[in-house]
């Protein structure tokens, strides 16, 4: 079975095709071909790697997202790194969708219903949605009948408790659709059942906080394979601190500035969603690479983002245990989570209190699925990478054996 995944962000296109045998592995497969695009004002970068481990790169003039998809799309039959005859191929196409709103919680096929009720709640996360749709769009023309598939960021944390879900508001916003639905739901399950399968214990058993750290970022208690609660909600703007997103504020400060700056709702969107964060607070960059650079150049004000970064991981961390009355494993996972031993070090330094005790040497040379807290840590602390991709894959295939998509 050969299924394609796309993951489409507002200023990046992601792909991978992954051919997948009557049974699931235990462990993810790299990809048959994996592609990316980055999109620029009048340019685009394409990108192309196949298993064998040969990349291409290629810039081309686009005035238009659809013709660069396109462009991707073609070489997975039509280049030196083509892996396959025909694009008949294809069993089925997943998509990663940010907001499923109310409506849906499980992965489900894509029919004019389905795109309606996903782009009537666009305005929640309107970069990624608008992107989705398009991609959408893009499949059918290019794949003509073939089943697509949406599995939704949000579904992980449909089922959270009430106390959780529901803000403080008056009653009527839930009764509304206003309540907090989470996001990275799908890196969030996997990471919990991937730390499971490492531990060798029963995920049911087990209180997991997941940290998902990238771009944008979110901190999920995972208690007996549920999500119990979550730094995001309403929208992807709440929660911790992230690369252009303040996270959580005092929403008191933004009637002050409708009152006294007289700003109006698409400057403060603006604020918020793309002039805070790290970027906003150093004034040097959204990127924690750069933010890292700049602290050992000795500027104070990348050091005070990166602080405040720490300070409210922390309390985020710290807030999930509780949820939970403990916990038994802390993950990092994403961009950041991954790739940067300074954020886990500075993150784990104070919550000694939890049980939680890193090994230095395991954190600066991690490998990827592996413990990085010492032998006397009561709480096991993982780096795990993030799989969306492979998760999506494998919510087509078990739909495709399930019957419950097929070629019209």
């Amino acid at each position: 079975m050969k299924i394609l995944v796309l993951n489409s962000g507002s200023s990046s296109q992601k792909a991978c095709l992954y051919e997948i045998g009557s049974v699931l592995p235990g462990n993810p497969p790299a990809c048959v071909w994996e592609a990316k695009i980055e999109f620029g004002e009048r340019m685009a970068s394409i990108s192309v790697k196949n298993a064998q481990g040969a990349k291409q790169t290629e810039e081309i003039q686009s005035s238009s997202r659809r013709e660069a998809v396109k462009r991707l799309l073609s070489t997975l039959a039509d280049s030196k790194f083509r892996v396959l005859s025909s694009i008949s191929e294809i069993t089925a196409v997943g998509h990663r969708i940010v907001h499923g709103g109310p409506h849906f919680e499980d992965p489900v096929l894509i029919t004019r219903e389905v795109r309606e009720a996903i782009a009537a709640v666009a305005e929640l996360a309107p970069l990624h949605t608008t992107a989705v749709l398009e991609g959408i769009e893009i499949v059918e023309e290019v794949f003509k009948d073939v089943p697509q598939i949406a599995v939704f960021d949000t579904g992980f944390h449909r089922q959270m408790p009430l106390e959780s879900a529901i803000y403080p508001g008056p009653y009527e916003w839930f009764e509304n659709n206003i309540r907090r639905y989470g996001f990275h739901g799908i890196n969030h399950q996997y990471c919990a059942g991937r730390a499971a399968q490492l531990l060798k214990k029963d995920l049911q058993s087990l209180k997991i906080v997941s940290c998902h750290l990238g771009n944008g970022c979110s901190v999920t208690a995972v208690e007996s394979g549920r999500s119990v609660d979550t730094t995001m909600g309403f929208t992807p703007l709440d929660g911790i601190m992230m690369g252009t997103r303040s996270g959580s504020v005092d929403p008191g400060i933004l009637i002050h500035l409708m009152r006294r700056r007289q700003l109006d709702s698409q400057q403060i969107d603006r604020i918020l969603n793309h002039e805070s964060g790290l970027l906003g607070i150093s004034g040097i960059s959204s990127d924690m690479r750069e933010m890292l650079k700049a602290v050992k150049q000795g500027n104070q004000r990348a050091k005070l983002a990166f602080d405040i970064y720490v300070h409210r991981l922390r309390a985020a961390i710290g807030s999930m245990a509780a949820a939970m009355g403990g916990m038994d494993a802390l993950i990092f996972t994403a961009g950041i989570g991954e790739n940067s031993p300074q954020v886990r070090a500075a993150t784990c330094e104070r919550l000694g209190f939890l049980g939680i005790e890193l090994d230095q040497h395991a954190n600066a040379n991690p490998q990827l699925d592996a413990d990085i807290s010492t032998q006397q840590s009561r709480v096991r602390v993982w780096v795990i990478r993030a799989e969306e991709d492979w998760t999506i894959a494998t919510e087509c295939w078990k739909m495709v054996r399930a019957g419950l998509v097929g070629k019209s």
